[in-house]
């Protein structure tokens, strides 16, 4: 794999602070070495992946017909607009997920394929963002981005560990990736250096170094910076005005004023803007090139999220919150559909944001593989026998489906290896596969 030097990229420096820079045209902010393919101020290529726990609705996750007359069910209505950039694949699995309980086993292996230790003990595998950024993402201030907008369960169930259905990212088998469930704090491992009063402003340390930059790039790179830092302080403003809304999300209080304390910075009460915002940092992680490895949980299998948010089709006049996102899964009913969209809608936000970022003759979203995945295929029957997997942007041949339903050598981890060759580590064997998928 080639070397990448993290310490010739440019940076904004203020006290307690350093901000990389977006792809920029009249600098190479990058940072590597140039190849005989690969300009050394090319925008690298990053990986993302997202999760929901619980599967989807039985009939509704589907794809037909390639490119723009490929059609979607109403699960993933919302990526219209994105088929032709998608892949649908179909049909991979993990055997070893398979031998456990429900819940649990299906998922603490979902992105390593590894066994699973039952009787609450901790043991899975080495998940295969962490593998790429304990190689690919040394090149960064931050290796890996590791987002999650429902808090980890310790509990047991049916034997086996419910950190297991909380994490998706393991360091090291016995090491599930500790999860940043606050966007402050995000915000601040990409972009501060040292602890610093949560009253200071990133955008405001750094602008005496910025204007410097200014009066020395193209006029076009002059519009890219502003644009950048107006992103910057507009995540700002919404990390504090998020901060001071509660600390819990997703279920509506049993009291219309609260009986204790509430804290002074927490997790944004509304679900939608908290995943928005996590959506938003990581895309800033990505366009700075703080991290090019960012997981993001949009919540836990075995979920206990409520949705007041959106409006109930079962219970007219009421917000999705009559029941738990795990005891919903099983119902299967519009409902459910609806909370379905609400998850692709994010992943839909997310591409969005991607795609207006500009890094040369592509957009971010070109340089990005996006991997949204879940647990099970169907909340209802806890199936795991195939798995609902889209690969949206990367630079990938989109708008077609890979059916390997029926097929042998159908494991979920031989995408994990061609995901990983495309950024340039190429381990002979991952999880229970050796063989790349040549189709991807």
């Amino acid at each position: 794999m080639k070397k990448h030097q993290f310490n010739r990229r440019h940076f904004l420096r203020g006290t307690g602070v350093t901000m990389a820079l977006p792809w920029l045209e009249s600098i190479n902010v990058w940072g590597d070495e140039p190849t005989r393919n690969k300009p050394a101020s090319e925008a690298p290529l990053r990986l993302c992946v997202t999760f929901s726990g619980n599967g989807f609705h039985s009939k509704e996750w589907w794809a037909r017909g390639e490119g723009k007359a490929m059609e979607l069910g109403k699960v993933l209505a919302p990526l219209a607009d994105y088929r032709e950039r998608m892949l649908f694949v179909r049909g991979l699995y993990h055997e070893e997920a398979r031998k456990g309980n429900i819940h649990s086993s299906q998922t603490g292996n979902i992105l390593s394929g590894a066994p699973i230790a039952s009787g609450g003990q901790i043991r899975s595998g080495t998940s295969f963002d962490q593998m790429l950024a304990q190689t690919y993402g040394r090149s960064t201030k931050v290796p890996s981005l590791v987002l999650a907008c429902e808090k980890s369960n310790p509990s047991v169930h049916k034997n086996y560990s419910m950190l297991y259905s909380s994490h998706i990212s393991w360091s090291s088998p016995t090491t599930p990736t500790p999860l940043e469930l606050y966007p402050a704090l995000a915000f601040d491992r990409l972009f501060k250096d040292e602890a610093s009063p949560a009253d200071k402003s990133v955008l405001d340390a750094v602008l005496a170094d910025a204007q410097d930059m200014r009066r020395n790039i193209s006029a076009s790179d002059q519009r890219k910076l502003d644009e950048y830092l107006d992103s910057v302080r507009e995540v700002e403003k919404r990390i504090e005005n998020a901060g001071k809304r509660g600390e819990l999300q997703g279920w509506r209080p049993t009291l219309d004023k609260p009986n204790i304390q509430r804290p002074d910075d927490g997790i944004p009460q509304d679900i939608g803007e908290h995943m928005r915002l996590m959506c938003d940092i990581l895309v800033l992680g990505f366009q700075t090139d703080t991290t090019r490895i960012t997981t993001l949980k949009l919540n836990n299998d075995h979920s206990a999220l409520r949705f007041p948010n959106l409006p109930s089709v079962q219970q007219a006049g009421h917000g999705i919150d009559y029941m738990i996102h795990h005891l919903l899964s099983h119902s299967d009913g519009d409902d459910w559909l609806r909370v379905n969209q609400f998850f692709m809608e994010q992943v839909a936000y997310l591409a969005g944001k991607l795609d207006a970022v500009q890094e040369g003759e592509r957009t971010l979203l070109d340089n990005t593989m996006l991997m949204h995945c879940s647990s099970m295929m169907i909340g209802a029957k806890h199936n795991n026998d195939e798995l609902p997997v889209i690969v949206i942007g990367g630079g990938l041949k989109g708008g077609r489906v890979l059916d390997y339903s029926g097929k042998p050598e159908r494991q979920l981890c031989r995408l994990f290896i061609s995901m990983m060759d495309k950024m340039e580590v190429r381990p002979k064997t991952f999880g229970d596969a050796n063989l790349m998928l040549e189709e991807v």
